[in-house]
């Protein structure tokens, strides 16, 4: 005998409330039901974004340490490069952990542009301030304009992520605020003085533990 995609091994229908599997609508008196295939995608989904939400703060520890000037090993460009990758990682994973939410559409226009923002500082990184590449088709001022765009635009998508955060119902509102407010003070210390990128760094240490660890209380562990 077959057993359908929307029943249990027991031939049971497979009752899944939606504010366990994150719908963006509250649990009724008549639970939804959703095939099995389903339910294990969003659990993983939701499983991943958990867990992946902890390179927020390790981000912001690496931005933190880039901001204070400490030597490394390995070099400044290295950290930023760590510091951009988890960036990523904590996006990605902050826009899975709202996809079912009321405000994922945002949460999704916030990620999309900030991946282009950090794909258009990637080129940018590893260029000492004012230097201009042998060959490059852009002027001085160009390439200055360009680092500008690039980091605005990666604070704009923070700032949709913050504010679909703080929109959402699913975690802490507090949380939102200040990944907004680390959004500008990240951005305006990249070029100013301190203490704009320290506290930048801070407040997104704030947010990214904020919501790693309200996050990683939404739903039942494995």
């Amino acid at each position: 005998m077959s057993i359908s995609h929307h029943q249990t091994a027991s031939g049971r229908p497979l009752r899944v409330a939606p504010a366990w599997v994150g719908a963006a609508q509250p649990a009724t008196k008549t639970q939804d039901l959703l095939p099995v295939r389903e339910a294990v995608w969003i659990w993983s989904v939701r499983r991943y974004a958990r867990m992946a939400l902890w390179a927020l703060p390790a981000a912001a520890l690496l931005d933190g340490w880039i901001a204070l000037g400490i030597a490394t090993p390995p070099g400044p460009l290295v950290v930023r490069l760590a510091a951009d990758w988890l960036s990523v990682v904590a996006m990605i994973a902050l826009a899975g952990l709202l996809a079912g939410a009321r405000t994922r559409r945002s949460a999704l226009t916030g990620l999309l542009v900030g991946l282009a923002g950090l794909i258009l500082t990637l080129p940018l990184t590893a260029l000492p301030p004012g230097a201009l590449p042998e060959g490059a088709p852009l002027t001085a001022d160009q390439l200055r304009t360009a680092g500008v765009v690039a980091v605005s635009t990666t604070a704009t998508g923070w700032l949709l992520l913050g504010w679909a955060v703080f929109r959402s119902k699913l975690v802490n509102p507090a949380d939102g605020v200040l990944l907004m407010l680390a959004a500008l003070a990240l951005s305006a210390g990249m070029y100013g003085k301190q203490p704009l990128p320290t506290v930048g760094a801070l407040l997104l240490l704030a947010a990214g533990t904020g919501l790693a660890w309200t996050g990683g209380r939404l739903i039942p562990r494995a």
